[in-house]
Formats: C-alpha cells, structure tokens, sequence
C-alpha cells in the first residue's frame, strides 16, 4: 500500500472541514473522528453552531438532497452551500435540536413516536369486532368522535361568567360588552315579552331561566336612533356559542379575543368521556380493554399486557411495541401514558424521547447531531441521556453534540471548545482533544470544569408566602405548597417530576398576574433584530423623525425606508425551479437595506444604518435617551453587549435566544417572576451572569421563582 492510499484511509476514518467562515467563524479548520462521540462546547455565540449546524449539518443535508431527481428536490427544504473551502468524508444526517417539541392538542406521545400507529395495527388484527387502523385514529374522521372532532374536549359557555344572577336586565345582568342595557343585544331579552326586566335573575322561575339561556321562537323589534329591526329570538347562551364557539378567534384582535374567551371554559366531552374516538372504536377490545384504555395505562404496564399476546396473526407487531416501550421505560419515561398531550411534557421528558426514537433504527454509518440534549434534565437523568449517546456510538454511528453540561463533556471521545469570546471575540478553535486534556487547559471551558462551587453561605429571609392548595394537575396528586416571598426560589427534581406542572401550571393558575418566562422560542426571522424585539426601534426611528423633521417610516426596512431592489432584506434572492436559490448581496444598498436617501439623513453624525451596525456597548455611548439606554443595559447585563442592534434573530444561538428574552422581561420591581430553565443554551461562564441577573431582581423587591437542574443556580 502507498503512502498516499494508507492517507486516503486515514483521511476517510474523520470529517473534515477547511475554511469555515459561516457568521463569526474564522476560517476554521479541523477533523472530527467517525464512528465516536464528539462534543463541541464554549461560550455562548463563539461559534459551535455556526461549525455543527450551518456548516457540517446544512453541507451533509444538502449533499444528500442532492442525490435525489430534480422533481424530488423541489418538495425538499432548499440548503445554500456553507461558506467554507472544504467539507468532506460526511454521511446522511439526523439532527436532533433542542426546540422545545412542538405540536397542538391532537399531538399526543402516542402520535409523536409512532407508537400509537402502531397499536392501531394491533387492534385491528386483535380487536373484536373488526376496524380498520384508520378506524381507530382519532385524527382521521373514520375514528374520531364527532362531538369534540378528535380533541377529548369541547369548548362551553361558562354561564356564571356570562350572566350575573344578583342582577336583573336594567342592572345588567348580561356581563357580555355587546349586552349594556339599552344596546340592541340586550332590546332582544327586555322587549321580548318573556321577562320583567327589574327582576333579580336568581328568582326567576324554571322556565323564565331556560328561555333566558336556551330559548328560541318569536321575533323581537330593537331599534337604535337611526334603526329599527326584527329578530328571531335566542337564548343568550344558544346565541353565544352558535356566534363564538365555532367561530375562528385567531381573526379578532388579542382584546376582542380576550372578551369572548372570558366566557368559554374548556371541559371533556361528554360524546366520547375524553378518549377523542367514536363508539365503533371503543367497541372492539384486546385482552379485554379498548384502545382507550391502553393509552391511558402507564407504558411500563403495556410492557406486562403485551407479553400476554401470544396470537401468531400480532405476534410480530407486539414483539416491535414491547421493544420500543422497553426503550421507553429504560430512559425513566415508564410511567408516561400514550395519551399524555405533548404539549404538557417537560424540557426533559420531551428531549428523551426525540432521541429514544432514533435508537430502533437499524440503519448504521450515520451522523447523529445533538444540539444541546441535556437542556431540562436533571442530573440523574443526564446519565442516561450518555448512555443513549453512547448506544448510537456502539451501533456504528458518529455522534456530534453541542453541549456545555460537564457530565456530558465527560463522555465525550473528543472535544472541540470555540472561543476564547462570542460573537466577534469567538469564531476559533481555542482547543481539540480529550476530556482529561481539557481540563488541564487554559481555556474558559476548562476554567469553569476546575472550579468548584460552594454551597450559599448567607440567605435571605422571607417577607411572606404565597399558597398553592390541593394542585391537582398532570401527575400531581393534591399538592400544598407555600413559595416564599421576596426571596429567589429554585424548584427542581427529576424530569417529569411534576415541577412545570406545579408552577407554570397550578401557581400561574393562582396567581395569574406573575411574570413568567419559559422556553418558548423566540421568532427569529431575518427581518427581527434585537432592536425590534426589546421595542428600541420605534423609539430610534422617532428620534431620526424629529432630528430631520420627516415621517418615522422613512426609517424602517420593512416599510417606506426599505431599499426598493431587495425590499429591506439586505439581499437579492433568485429562485430556481428544481434548484437551490441563489443569495447575492443588494447591490443598490449595499446589503444595509436602506434606500440611498433614507441614508443622508443622521442622527448625531450617523445614520440609520451605522446605528444599527452598533453593537450594544458602543450604543450605550452613542444614546443619551432613557427609554433605550435602559433596554440597552439589559443586554448588557444578561452578557450579549456584543451583538449589533440590526443583526437577524436568526443568526443568533440557542442559548443567546434565551438571554435576549430574559433582557427584555427582567427589569421590574415588585412582581413575581417565574423563570422555566433560565440556563437553557447557556456555557458555564454565563450561568454567573443569570445567577447575578436574579439577585438583583430579589434585591430590587421582586419574588423570584426558578425551575432549574443547573446545580450552580440551585446552590
């Protein structure tokens, strides 16, 4: 074998890249081993995700979309090539984000593995009386009840809120804003004949009441100063949800909305008993119980219901759902049911079973690629999210993860820390090699893996408590608690342990006026920048207004200002059938999206768009205004001083996401805040910039509830 074959080989066992300049990478070079588990980690915003994701992961879906015909191509999400000299050796990518798991009230634990599909199939080979699999989904209008269309709840008119019975129809009974006494809503109940009107509404008799509520039959004439017309009579509450609760309130304003929702209470259906499936699907049974019944059991007691099935016509797919639950139960999730809605999953439980799914696959030679898969997880379940990791590894696969948790650091094969800063002070590759080598380095990664932190000496002592009683929600069972006031709180435990469904559930319920900032991700599209989300730029833009003395939407991008060629966006987009689009850069703005005369006008020797190329420490000198100095500060202070007022939410990490909503919503006084994982995305160095953000929230008077495994913010 020649010297260049035996490099060839050599070449092959690791993927390389050479010259990666995507964001605020530095022409980054570097191999990563094949078939082992590579970890990158650093500050936040020094780049991992421009190297893992827009590089490697974009250039590998891209390839392999490549492979497809041109028709094929079309269906498929279009990738531009990385800006990079050198990308080789890939195989077909998973990857694995860390966005908190989507979905809506059809989308259960069931649907979201596929294991529901998979009983469906079970009963229709088992269940007496025959149906078909389609006959057993609720999603489908073969299975689902047709009372509730599938949800397991319906919408009803709440008629306590809707009528106040300790006041008659000139007191205004009708707590409806249409309903004032005199409107021509309210003429159709006073004119009607059926009611005396100065009558108290809890001593009307039987009937009187139901044809308040339910009534029909008759007209009724109501008229204003300029007309006069002629309705059917209808009971308030028939009327109510005939005009509202089929009714699209995603149209009406989030006020109107608000008003009619105020009146609607969400409860099972009655049709179906909350199962969403019609009486033909709860008719057929396995092993005595309705498909129903099953997902509502535990997953660990479907394992023990399944070994019964010895039918040789469902052996097989019994065999494949007692394996899948069996992985299941191996990561902690037994006592999850298949009905459970994904919506009420925490952080933990959902990231555990997105990557439990991909371990039944038997294909092998894959590139499996992690963002971040510890976020929600406590400490004993990080163990065996490893052993996860490490089961893809051993199956013949390579495993990238973006991480900064130490325990998942540790396990790592090799690792890659980018720094030594974020944003323009990252984009490098501080250090490459083993865990044991990592530590012994003098990198900020390894700084913080060295230290150790002490347990809070001095505490603050409680101005009071507010009560939680009997919190009945999810797997909590009765719970009582008192969260102390004027103190910071950490609320912790395994995933799934109950504690989201505590706060941001029973305690938010209680206490519906506390501040609350969870996991939700921001919107990030290209035309969002922090100036808009903190709300700096209306008030920049009124300050260029009155300073040149023309209309503030000369200095918007996505309106009069924005450059006529790329309409604000900066660049030209080509698209191409049955090709990727081509992305150039406007050459008419210069890529600042501005038109050429929105540009002559200045505020204090600068224009619009050399504002917005300010990064938020040189805008604390530039701005002398209190409005926007004080949401400046707050980016300053959650550690994001370095980002650009104008740069597109979308080049932003996960982890400087979640501190650019914590910039806008921390700087209060007297509330109550709840934090849902504040850490979520955040490089060790930067949880001591959260730890001091909250202290000073609690010093400032504020109440301060966090749920958090970060064992340096429980401390």
């Amino acid at each position: 074998m020649t010297e260049v074959e035996r490099n060839d080989i050599n070449n092959a066992q690791y993927i390389r890249i050479a010259g990666a300049r995507e964001h605020n990478l530095k022409d980054v070079s570097l191999r990563i081993p094949k078939n082992r588990i590579t970890v990158f980690t650093g500050v936040s915003g020094s780049g991992k995700s421009s190297i893992v994701f827009d590089t490697l992961a974009v250039e590998a879906q891209r390839q392999l979309n490549s492979t497809y015909d041109w028709f094929i191509r079309n269906q498929l999400p279009k990738y531009q090539r990385p800006h990079a000299d050198v990308i080789e050796n890939l195989t077909a990518p998973v990857v694995v984000d860390q966005k908190p798991v989507g979905g809506n009230a059809r989308s259960t634990v069931g649907t979201m593995t596929d294991l529901y599909s998979s009983l469906r199939v079970l009963f229709s080979r088992l269940g007496t009386p025959y149906n078909p699999p389609s006959a057993y989904s609720f999603n489908n209008p073969q299975g689902m009840c047709p009372e509730c269309d599938g949800l397991g709840r319906m919408r009803r008119v709440d008629v306590d809120r809707l009528l106040d019975r300790t006041k008659s129809l000139d007191g205004g009974a009708i707590q409806l804003s249409t309903h004032k006494p005199g409107a021509m809503d309210w003429q159709m109940y006073a004119k009607s004949g059926h009611f005396d009107t100065a009558k108290v509404l809890s001593d009307y008799t039987d009937a009187e009441w139901e044809m308040l509520l339910h009534g029909s039959g008759g007209t009724v004439t109501v008229s204003t100063t300029n007309t006069t017309a002629t309705l059917k009579y209808e009971g308030v509450v028939a009327r109510f949800a005939r005009t509202n609760l089929k009714r699209d309130l995603g149209s009406l304003s989030e006020r109107g909305r608000a008003n009619i929702e105020r009146f609607i209470t969400l409860g099972e259906c009655t049709g179906c008993g909350g199962t969403r499936l019609n009486p033909t699907a709860l008719a057929a049974t396995v092993a005595g119980r309705t498909i129903a019944d099953w997902t509502r059991m535990e997953i660990s007691d479907l394992i023990k219901l399944l070994d019964g099935i010895d039918d040789p016509v469902a052996t097989p797919v019994a065999a494949g759902i007692r394996t899948a639950f069996e992985r299941i139960e191996g990561i902690g999730l037994g006592y999850l049911s298949l009905d459970r809605e994904t919506l009420s999953l925490s952080g933990g439980e959902a990231q555990r079973l997105k990557t439990v799914r991909h371990l039944s696959s038997s294909l092998v030679g894959m590139t499996f690629i992690f963002d971040e898969p510890s976020t929600g997880l406590h400490p004993r379940d990080v163990g065996r999210l490893n052993g996860l990791l490490r089961e893809l590894r051993d199956m013949g696969n390579t495993v990238i993860v973006v991480e900064h948790d130490p325990d998942v650091i540790e396990i790592a094969d090799h690792v890659v820390d980018v720094g030594p800063g974020a944003g323009v002070h990252g984009g490098e590759i501080v250090f490459e090699g083993g865990f044991p080598e990592l530590k012994r380095a003098d990198t900020l990664t390894a700084v913080c893996l060295r230290r150790t932190a002490d347990v809070k000496a001095d505490v603050r002592r409680p101005t009071g408590k507010l009560a939680v009683e009997n919190a009945d929600l999810h797997n909590l069972r009765n719970v009582s608690v008192g969260i102390p006031t004027g103190v910071l709180t950490a609320v912790t435990g395994v995933a799934g342990s109950g504690k989201s469904s505590l706060i941001t559930g029973a305690f938010m319920d209680a206490y519906p006026d506390t501040i609350l900032v969870d996991q939700t991700a921001i919107r990030a599209s290209s035309r969002s920048t922090p100036a808009s989300h903190l709300d700096m730029m209306d008030t920049i833009r009124k300050l260029f207004a009155k300073a040149n003395g023309v209309p503030v939407s000369l200095f918007s991008f996505n309106s009069a200002g924005a450059c006529d060629e790329c309409n604000g966006r900066g660049e030209l987009v080509v698209e191409l059938a049955y090709m990727d689009p081509v992305r150039t850069r406007c050459e008419a703005c210069e890529g600042r999206r501005f038109k050429e005369e929105v540009l002559a006008y200045e505020l204090r020797g600068k224009s619009v768009a050399d504002v917005l190329d300010l990064s938020a420490e040189s805008a604390v000198e530039f701005f002398t205004e209190r409005e926007v100095l004080d949401k400046l500060t707050g980016l300053t202070d959650v550690g994001l001083g370095y980002l650009t007022l104008g740069q597109p939410l979308s080049t932003l990490s996960g982890g400087e996401r979640q501190r650019l909503k914590l910039a806008g919503r921390l700087h209060g006084s007297k509330s109550v805040y709840v934090l849902d994982e504040p850490t979520t995305g955040l490089h060790m160095s930067d949880v001591d910039t959260i730890v001091g953000l909250m202290n000073g929230l609690v010093d400032r008077g504020n109440t301060v509830i966090v749920i958090e495994h970060n064992l340096d913010v429980v401390r």
